[in-house]
């Protein structure tokens, strides 16, 4: 302000917390100084520009009743319920505190910091505690915070005769002294304060407890206050060390405490509340004093205050202070921001200065509702839209000790205005638990917590933060501590032992390097090999007799066949690809169906040749090499023509199944269409069928070198390994599918090789003399 705007402090009352001196004392504030009759013009008005409210929201309220109808600004430095509009419903009414839905906020987040979810409460029993309830209860549920247990203190005025019996003193003594609750939520009002140490003092003097078994870890709404009332001295703080409370935020403000330090109450014409204080905080009285004398000491008013223990007086700006502090200088500039904006020949008086007596209260209200300022601790002063002060609360943490005195340490901020995820702030780092805490964090649980690999049960009728914890499923796991369901790895992990993580599935597939797959490669080249020494031992002795019987061509046919379907079973070892997709199944159809049409082939032979004997038969045009060629060459296009439409309509793929198996990957090839390959295979099984039956018709005619009875065991083979393939193709996974197929085609073809050329392979090495033309028509 400049030196010509003057700013009057016209008078300070007290409330009392009570209604009616709340009332007599605005009425006063209305008045003349002689007369209690509000708003009457004389003389000796009081020229009422604006009115720094008390720190209990009931008194404001009760002040904006009288205030509002003259549209009188009050100024409050108390936060309110976030449910009352201050916009609408009290438009004279200004706050320099912010709105208190911040501070649930925060205690949300302050319990949910430390995780502690299983608390107690405590309010006094009325309307503000019951209110206070209301608010913070849905918001711990949301939150998943239970409320373990609500304890109601009657108001100090009531304690006595609500509290005289010994069976209710004693109820909430031990509610409070043998609860597993070791966090609790205070209310902290002054009424609710007075009430708990009214109930502390009765439970110690009453029934014996000692403070010490009280010890819990408090948290204090930000009404919180150490008082400076002189029943303090028999009250231990020590019972809130390390306490959180929440207070309108602040900064230390230069030169307070040297103004502090320079105060005298023996000032005449000083402030009267100032002797009051000086005789109950230094418990002396002054000589001219009135009071009763309950002391013997005397004032000398060069008593220190810094010698007053922290819980009479802090020499520190609190909370509250600096929202006054803030209160005033808002006034202050709102009464600048006027001088400044009016005419100076209309705001001067003849004398050259501001004449305040032409100001009207509700032409400050623009300039209040404007107001910012950076004030001299370095905040920014300003109101939002609803008149409430534009900012948010510090979490204190207090530091007592044994002689009365405590510390305040800042260890967190609520600022609203921050960014997202960022509005609360806390350094768990500087904070100071209780003694009895040995500087533990603190629990607040209603049991132990559950571990990883198992989940959250529910306990039949107990709130939801009391659980049984029960293992994972198989196949689930959790990961985190208290999780209340279990879930399923990604698709290519899967769970530990421990049910708490998950590993990364190994591939599954047939390798050339794991044994099965070596011995399935040995037996396949062994097959391989005996079958080119078999075709070797054919070629050296072609033109022999038995070599040349039942077309020899057709005889190198069917051994070229073999030897390919043995190497072809290669093609289903090793991990899937394009091409081996493609080949697997095609290669191998086609292959067994030229080596079963040359089985037929002979088959048919051997019937035709026995019936073109007979005098008269029709039968000898159909005998020769072209009927069997026709047969091996007509068989196979059509197993050819089939494998050729399922490539082109739904060709087989590679594919990974992340499912049937719980540890492995699976690698596979698709079949594509499942249809086409039962095709292939049903066609290569009424080959066989025709085969085996021609071959068990013809298994007795009378021939030197009749094959028809090696067919048909070679054939009654061969059907008996693919009939017991589909049932254990079908019920297998993975690479054991690959492996029971493989083992089909080995065995069948190694059945085909051993009982069709052994026979012969005998005769023409052990019995060479059998292997002639005479031998031939002698055994005719």
């Amino acid at each position: 302000m400049t030196d010509s705007a003057v700013m009057w402090v016209a008078n300070l009352y007290d409330s009392y917390i009570n209604s009616r001196p709340t009332d007599q004392n605005t009425q006063q504030l209305l008045s003349s100084q002689d007369m209690m009759v509000p708003k009457f013009k004389c003389d000796k008005q009081k020229h009422l520009i604006a009115v720094i409210g008390g720190p209990d929201h009931k008194i404001s309220l009760q002040l904006d009743t009288i205030l509002g109808i003259y549209k009188i600004p009050q100024i409050a430095y108390v936060a309110l319920s976030p449910m009352i509009s201050v916009k609408t419903q009290l438009p004279s009414f200004y706050r320099m505190a912010p709105n208190e839905a911040h501070q649930y906020n925060g205690i949300v987040h302050l319990l949910l910091h430390f995780q502690w979810i299983w608390i107690g409460i405590i309010t006094a029993d009325n309307d503000d505690g019951e209110h206070f309830l209301q608010i913070l209860i849905p918001m711990l549920s949301m939150n998943k915070i239970c409320t373990a247990v609500i304890e109601k203190y009657p108001e100090p005025s009531d304690f006595i005769e609500k509290m005289s019996s010994v069976e209710s003193l004693r109820a909430k003594a031990f509610s409070l002294t043998s609860s597993k609750v070791k966090v609790y939520l205070m209310y902290a009002d002054i009424v609710t304060i007075g009430s708990f140490k009214c109930f502390i003092y009765f439970t110690t003097l009453s029934e014996g407890i000692t403070e010490s078994a009280l010890y819990r870890v408090w948290i204090m709404t930000a009404h919180w206050d150490f008082s400076s009332k002189a029943v303090n001295r028999a009250f231990d703080i020590q019972i809130f060390g390390g306490a959180l409370s929440f207070s309108t935020h602040s900064n230390e403000v230069l030169g307070f405490k040297e103004f502090l330090q320079l105060l005298q109450p023996n000032v005449p014409k000083g402030d009267g509340f100032l002797r009051v204080f000086w005789e109950k905080a230094f418990n002396c009285l002054f000589s001219e004093s009135n009071m009763h004398k309950e002391s013997d000491d005397t004032c000398t008013g060069e008593e220190k205050l810094e010698s007053l223990p922290g819980a009479l007086f802090e020499m520190g700006m609190t909370g509250q202070s600096y929202s006054i502090y803030n209160a005033v200088h808002a006034i202050a500039h709102a009464l600048q921001k006027i001088y400044t904006s009016r005419p100076k020949p209309k705001a001067m008086s003849d004398r050259g200065r501001w004449d305040l007596q032409n100001l009207q209260p509700w032409q400050v209200h623009p300039f209040l509702r404007s107001i910012s300022f950076n004030n001299s601790a370095g905040d920014t002063v300003v109101y939002n839209e609803d008149g409430e002060l534009a900012a948010g609360f510090d979490v204190i943490n207090w530091v007592t000790f044994p002689n009365q005195s405590f510390h305040r340490v800042k260890v967190g901020r609520i600022d609203p205005q921050a960014l997202p995820g960022q509005e609360f702030t806390i350094n768990q780092e500087v904070i100071t638990w209780h003694s009895m805490l040995n500087q533990v964090l603190p629990l607040a649980v209603c049991n132990n917590n559950c571990h990883p690999g198992y989940r959250r049960k529910t306990k039949e009728g107990e709130p939801f933060c009391c659980y049984d914890c029960v293992p994972c499923s198989d196949g689930e796991i959790s990961d985190q501590n208290d999780l209340d369901d279990c879930f399923k790895c990604s698709a290519d992990q899967f769970p530990n032992k421990n049910q708490n993580g998950c590993l990364p599935k190994r591939l599954h597939f047939l390798s050339f390097l794991e044994v099965l797959g070596i011995v399935l490669v040995a037996l396949a080249l062994s097959f391989s090999a005996i079958t080119v020494l078999v075709m070797t031992i054919f070629i050296k002795n072609k033109n022999t007799p038995i070599v040349k019987a039942n077309n020899r061509d057709l005889t190198y046919v069917l051994l070229i066949s073999l030897l390919l379907s043995f190497l072809c079973s290669l093609l289903f070892i090793g991990q899937p690809r394009n091409v081996n997709c493609y080949l697997r199944q095609t290669a191998f159809g086609v292959i067994f169906t030229m080596a079963v049409s040359c089985v037929l082939a002979k088959t048919a032979t051997v019937v035709l040749a026995f019936l073109a004997t007979k005098p008269g038969s029709r039968m000898r045009k159909w005998v020769g090499k072209r009927l069997a060629n026709s047969i091996v060459l007509g068989c196979s296009l059509i197993q050819a023509s089939i494998c050729t439409v399922w490539l082109c309509t739904a060709p087989p793929f590679p594919d990974v199944d992340m499912h049937s198996l719980a540890e492995e990957i699976i690698l596979g090839c698709n079949e594509g269409s499942v249809a086409m390959f039962y095709c292939v295979l049903g066609y290569l099984g009424f080959l066989a069928i025709v085969s085996f039956a021609l071959a068990f018709l013809a298994r007795k005619l009378p021939d030197s070198f009749n094959e028809a009875k090696f067919i048909t065991f070679s054939m009654l083979l061969f059907c008996s390994v693919w009939v017991s393939f589909f049932p254990s193709y079908l019920s297998t996974r993975g690479k054991y599918t690959v492996t029971v197929e493989i083992f089909s085609i080995l065995t069948s073809s190694a059945g085909l090789l051993a009982f069709i050329f052994s026979p012969k392979c005998y005769i023409i090495i052990l019995k060479p003399g059998l292997n002639s033309k005479d031998q031939l028509i002698r055994r005719k």
